[in-house]
């Protein structure tokens, strides 16, 4: 079988249902080498929790001794994009090893799990108020008038970021995360290190105004370990917030959208979240396991090594197929199959180990929030569109709208 004549994920027939392809890879080609583009996948949910702990792998080789420059076998030009790759280079999703740990632990400190409970009336309080707005028309388009607007609200506030400039975020992130796809142009190039131009300096100025005169916001509380030993660097400040941004709020953006959308596709499964409100926390488990908002996640080689049976070479790419592994009956019985109720769920939408992603408390809150409040003030909730299109795309995955109607 040649696993690249069916992984085709910049195709509309493969970003509507790309499980059907997924079950096949597993079963007859689980590890596939892909010249297209330039890494070898991995689809079996067993293989990718290995690689993620696997210390052989990393998502740099920056922090080896003697590599001075970007990974070895990068196959990216960077000469175009300065600030964009000034500021990834130090953010804490592409980093490893000591400076790593460092960052990881500077911002559990301040986004610890007393600041996100406290958010939690912020959450609920934002989402009754949007909900009132759209609710009396009957219909919405629940990602952009609900999905996308209350995370930015949120994170705004958890950031410090002014009022009067959060209507710039939401383009700036599209823009920035753009580039994490392979099929990106020479104009998304362009947008993509304008927007980290402009994003950086509103940081920085924030940043230094926040040094002045603390406030109760994370850019204070991140502005304050400058001065201490083995605190962020101003790069790592603006990197980090960034990646607050971009990497939490589109991941909850796409998982409202899929996790909406699996459940208005199982009625039996909605219907059952309204009679047992108390299912909403393993429910929320169960969308981000059976439609995740992320499907890959690239790992280097750190040294010229054998893993399942393939010889990798410094620098070389493994692919990490979450939205396979995720399906795989190995992992999850009956895998195909919706179930609110499913236990244990240990999904990989959230990423593991090392890497785990910092924001999934955060972001699990909100998709409760979001869903339970629209579950519990609607009724009747139907979909405009039988089949509404999903984004291409080789590592997010999302919808381009989902517009619903309903009886308040």
């Amino acid at each position: 079988m040649n696993a690249e004549t069916l992984f085709k994920p910049y195709d509309q027939a493969f970003a509507a249902n790309p499980y059907p392809v997924y079950a096949q890879l597993r079963a007859e080609c689980p590890v596939f080498v892909s010249a297209k583009f330039g890494m070898t996948f991995f689809t079996r949910y067993r293989d990718i929790v290995r690689l993620l702990t696997d210390k052989r792998f990393g998502r740099t080789m920056d922090h080896l001794p003697g590599n001075t420059g970007r990974d070895n076998a990068e196959p990216f030009d960077w000469s175009d994009l300065p600030a964009y790759n000034r500021y990834v280079r130090v953010n804490l999703l592409e980093s490893e090893g000591a400076d790593h740990a460092r960052i990881r632990r500077l911002l559990s400190q301040a986004l610890n799990p007393r600041t996100v409970a406290e958010l939690s009336g912020r959450i609920r309080e934002a989402s009754r108020r949007i909900l009132d707005t759209l609710l009396p028309a009957g219909k919405m388009d629940f990602l952009a008038e609900f999905a996308e607007v209350l995370p930015v609200e949120i994170i705004s506030e958890l950031l410090g970021w002014p009022a009067a400039d959060r209507h710039r975020l939401r383009p700036w992130s599209a823009h920035i995360v753009r580039l994490y796809e392979k099929d990106h142009s020479s104009e998304d190039r362009h947008r993509a290190e304008q927007a980290t131009q402009e994003f950086a300096e509103m940081i920085d100025q924030l940043a230094s105004l926040r040094r002045r005169k603390p406030q109760d916001d994370l850019i204070s509380s991140l502005a304050a370990t400058e001065d201490q030993e083995g605190g962020l660097s101003r790069d790592e400040l603006i990197a980090t917030c960034m990646l607050l941004l971009n990497a939490g709020h589109e991941a909850t953006v796409n998982a409202a959208g899929n996790g909406l959308l699996a459940l208005l596709r199982h009625p039996e499964q909605l219907a059952r979240l309204r009679q047992e409100p108390a299912m909403l926390e393993p429910a929320v488990e169960e969308m981000l396991r059976y439609d995740p908002p992320l499907h890959l996640f690239h790992r280097f080689a750190l040294e010229d090594l054998e893993f399942g049976g393939h010889e990798f070479r410094g620098g070389d790419m493994a692919g990490l197929l979450y939205g396979s592994a995720n399906r795989d009956p190995a992992a999850f019985p009956d895998p195909d199959r919706f179930d609110i109720g499913r236990q244990p769920n240990r999904h990989l939408a959230f990423g593991a180990a090392t890497h785990f992603c910092l924001g999934a408390p955060l972001a699990r809150l909100e998709l409760r929030t979001m869903l339970g409040d629209l579950v519990a003030l609607t009724r009747d909730i139907e979909l405009v569109d039988e089949q509404p299109a999903y984004h291409t795309g080789l590592v997010f995955r999302g919808l381009k709208n989902l517009r619903i109607r309903y009886s308040a």
